[in-house]
C-alpha cells in the first residue's frame, strides 16, 4: 500500500521530534545535577565531587551537542513538511521560537565552552557561574518550547483574521492555562531520567570493579534524587490530568478508553479498545475509580469518546502510551526508595540491585516517548486545537521525496542512537581503568608546567 505525504510527513517528523527529545531530556536536568557537584566541591573541598563533576560533564557535552544538531533538522520541517502551519500560527510560533534562540541558546553557547574547558583556566567563582549561566539556559529553553507547545493544545490571547492567528496578549499566549502544568512536568520528567542515567551508569562502573569514590557518591545522588522526584511527580502528574480534563476533555477519554458519558465510571485498568464497535474487549476495570482519580469525586462524569464524534484522538496510542508511562513511574519509585532503603542501611547495593539500576539506565526515555506521544496524538486530529487541523497544514511535496528523507533520517537516528548508548558505557568502562587520586589539583599546581596530565 502506497503511503501518502500526509501520513509520511507525520512520521517523518514523529521521528525527528522522538530522537530529538531524548537529548534534552538529559541535559535540561543533568546541567543542573553538574551544578550541584561543583558548588559541593567549592563547599567542601572534598576531589570526589570534581571527580563527578569531570565524568558527568563529559556526557553532558555529547547528549548537549546531538540535542542542537537534531533541533536545528527538526526545525526546518516547519518549512518543508509543515509549510500550513507557519502560515497559519507563525505570528506566534516565529516570536516564541526566536526568544528560545535569543535568551536561552546565545546564553548556553556562551558559557558552555567556559564550563567545558575552563575548569583550570578561570577562578572556581567564574566556573561556578558559567555552570549556573548553562543549567538556566537549558531550562530557559525548555521554558520557550514548552509555552509553545502547550499554546498548540490550549491556545489563548490571540484573534483570527482571514485565517491568520495574530497575538493579542502575550502574557496569555506564554502562560496558557496547560504551561505551568506541561512545564513543571517535563522538568521533573528530565531530572528523573538524569537521576536514573547518573544511578544506572554509575552502577555499571560498580559492577565493572571501579572501587573509587566518585561512582558510588554519584550513585547516591541519582538515586537519592530519583526518590524524591518520582513522589513530586506522580502529585504533579495527576494536577496536569484535572487540567487536561478540563481543556481537553477528548484527550483523557481516549486516555482512559472511556466511550459514554456517565458518572461513576470505572478505571480500565487494561482492554483492548475496539474503535469499530466502540467499545473495549477484555477490560480489567475497577469499579468508580475513573472518576474518582480524575475529577476526585466518586460520583463525578466524565465525557465519553462518543461526544466527539470525528473530533477525538485515535484511542489505542494514547491508552497504551499512558499505562507505559504511568507503569515506568510506579516502577522508577519502587526502585528509588528500595535502592535508597538499602543505601541508607548497609552504605552499598547488592549486585541485583545494582544490575536492576543498569536495566533502568535509560528508563526516562520510555517514559517520556510514551508521555511525549500521548501529549502528541491527544490533540489530533488538530495541529493547533480548534484553530488548525493537521491535515490542513501538510506540504504538497511528492510522498516519493518525503519517503527518501524518511529512510534517511531513520538511519541516520538508528546509527547515532546506538553509537550515542555505546559511548556512554565505553566510558564507563575507561573510566574504571584510570587510577587517579579523586582530587582537584590545587592552584599552584595548576600553574606549574609540569604538574602531571
Amino acid at each position: 500500500m502506497e503511503l501518502d505525504t500526509f501520513l509520511l510527513s507525520r512520521i517523518q517528523f514523529a521521528a525527528n521530534i522522538s530522537f530529538h527529545i531524548l537529548f534534552p531530556t538529559i541535559t535540561i536536568a543533568l546541567c543542573w545535577f553538574l551544578l550541584f557537584f561543583r558548588v559541593q566541591y567549592n563547599r567542601t573541598q572534598d576531589g570526589v565531587w570534581m571527580r563527578c563533576y569531570r565524568f558527568w560533564v563529559k556526557i553532558f557535552a555529547l547528549s548537549f551537542a546531538i540535542g542542537v544538531v537534531s533541533g536545528l533538522v527538526m526545525s526546518f520541517q516547519f518549512g518543508t513538511n509543515w509549510p500550513g502551519y507557519m502560515e497559519t500560527v507563525g505570528n506566534i510560533a516565529g516570536p516564541l521560537l526566536g526568544y528560545e534562540v535569543l535568551t536561552a541558546f546565545f546564553l548556553e553557547a556562551t558559557f558552555l565552552g567556559i564550563m567545558l574547558f575552563g575548569i583550570n583556566r578561570v577562578s572556581a567563582r567564574v566556573h561556578t557561574l558559567a555552570t549556573l549561566l548553562v543549567a538556566i539556559g537549558t531550562s530557559l529553553s525548555a521554558f520557550w518550547i514548552l509555552a509553545l507547545n502547550s499554546w498548540m493544545q490550549t491556545p489563548a490571547g490571540f484573534e483570527m483574521r482571514d485565517g491568520v492567528a495574530f497575538p493579542l496578549s502575550w502574557w496569555e499566549i506564554i502562560f496558557n492555562p496547560s504551561m505551568p502544568y506541561r512545564l513543571t512536568h517535563m522538568m521533573l520528567a528530565s531530572g528523573l531520567t538524569a537521576a536514573f542515567l547518573i544511578a544506572g551508569i554509575s552502577a555499571y562502573r560498580i559492577l565493572k570493579g571501579d572501587h573509587k569514590p566518585a561512582p558510588r557518591l554519584a550513585l547516591k545522588v541519582g538515586v537519592f534524587a530519583a526518590a524524591i522526584l518520582i513522589p513530586l511527580q506522580i502529585l504533579m502528574g495527576d494536577l496536569h490530568g484535572l487540567n487536561t480534563l478540563k481543556h481537553q476533555p477528548a484527550k483523557i477519554a481516549a486516555m482512559e478508553a472511556i466511550w459514554e458519558t456517565g458518572n461513576r465510571v470505572p478505571l480500565v485498568l487494561f482492554a483492548i479498545p475496539d474503535e469499530i464497535e466502540k467499545k473495549n474487549l477484555f477490560a480489567i476495570e475497577v469499579p468508580d475509580f475513573a472518576s474518582l482519580i480524575l475529577t476526585h469525586n466518586v460520583e463525578g462524569e466524565l465525557k465519553g469518546l462518543n461526544e466527539f464524534q470525528g473530533e477525538h484522538p485515535p484511542v489505542k496510542p494514547l491508552f497504551y502510551g499512558f499505562r507505559l508511562m504511568v507503569g515506568i513511574g510506579l516502577l522508577m519509585l519502587i526502585i528509588s526508595w528500595t535502592s535508597s532503603v538499602l543505601l541508607w542501611r548497609r552504605k552499598s547495593l547488592p549486585p541485583l540491585m545494582l544490575r536492576v539500576l543498569v536495566a533502568m539506565s535509560f528508563s526516562g526515555w520510555i517514559a517520556t516517548l510514551a508521555g511525549w506521544y500521548v501529549t502528541e496524538i491527544g490533540r489530533q486530529p488538530y495541529l493547533v486545537t480548534g484553530v488548525l487541523k493537521t491535515a490542513d497544514a501538510v506540504t504538497s511535496v511528492a510522498s516519493s521525496n518525503v519517503a527518501i528523507s524518511l529512510s534517511i533520517y531513520l538511519t541516520l537516528y538508528v546509527v547515532l542512537l546506538i553509537a550515542y548508548i555505546r559511548t556512554l558505557f565505553v566510558m564507563a568502562r575507561k573510566s574504571v581503568l584510570v587510577d587517579r587520586p579523586d582530587e582537584m589539583p590545587t592552584l599552584q599546581e595548576q600553574h606549574n608546567p609540569i604538574h602531571g596530565k
